[in-house]
């Protein structure tokens, strides 16, 4: 009698279950797993995107500058280009270049070696050393440039200078205000256009920064007779965008 009594609790706790998945259809798990959650304000509104840009007069510029050895062993290598690099240092201090401008950015030994008839043979060591320089005063980079390269000799490597903004951040609010400008008018015509009433931003979204201005001077160290190496750091641009997303009505 009491086998038969679980068997029956059994069955009625199965019919239960059944009957409870039979009305829990797809629309209805949908339904419950975004209760409270409008999924349409993702896509209601007036999406626009707004450009800011300020031209500034860059006040640093980027060096990058180093030396490279080539010799028969890699001691002598090393040697030289450790010598021709201390010569540059030198230079970078009378320039009152900080310490904390001065950064390794790459340092390298490797063999070369020459192809000959199919057969390979080693020929010697090369060493490099390429540092990045934050010159501060930009009036001063022809002069450093010269400089450089005159202690370094033949060993001096010039590869590339950049002009930036020390501390944009005052720039941005201005490139920001006009990229604001620029979305909220883009926004009010498409309103007018559709016949809907604008209403207030309820996502906002910023990317972007300054465009750094890069000259290749690979090869600067060639002509040294000149009195001076002419630099222009010209103007760079500060450019913030904003997405902007606007109620309507």
């Amino acid at each position: 009698m009491r086998k038969k009594n679980w068997l029956l609790a059994i069955s009625l706790v199965l019919v239960l279950a059944i009957v409870g998945l039979a009305g829990c259809s797809p629309d209805n798990t949908v339904l419950g797993a975004t209760e409270g959650m409008n999924i349409s304000n993702q896509q209601e509104g007036i999406w626009v995107t707004g450009t800011g840009e300020v031209s500034v007069v860059p006040d640093v510029a980027i060096l990058s500058l180093g030396v490279e050895a080539q010799a028969a062993t890699v001691a002598e290598a090393q040697a030289q280009a450790a010598e021709a690099m201390d010569a540059v240092m030198d230079v970078l201090n009378d320039y009152g270049v900080a310490p904390k401008d001065i950064k390794t950015q790459y340092y390298s030994i490797y063999p070369v070696r020459r192809w000959d008839d199919g057969k390979e043979t080693l020929i010697g060591y090369r060493v490099s050393n390429t540092a990045t320089v934050k010159i501060r005063n930009v009036e001063d980079t022809g002069s450093i440039i010269d400089a450089v390269t005159a202690a370094g000799g033949d060993y001096t490597r010039i590869n590339g200078i950049s002009f930036t903004v020390d501390d944009p951040d005052a720039y941005k609010v201005e490139a920001r205000e006009e990229a604001m400008a620029d979305a909220k008018a883009k926004a009010e015509q498409l309103a007018a256009l559709a016949g809907v009433t604008l209403g207030k931003p309820t996502y906002i979204a910023e990317s972007g920064g300054y465009i750094p201005i890069y000259y290749d001077l690979r090869g600067a160290a060639e002509g040294v007779s000149a009195p001076t190496t002419p630099i222009s750091p010209g103007e760079t641009e500060i450019r913030l965008t904003v997405q902007v997303v606007y109620s309507i009505s």
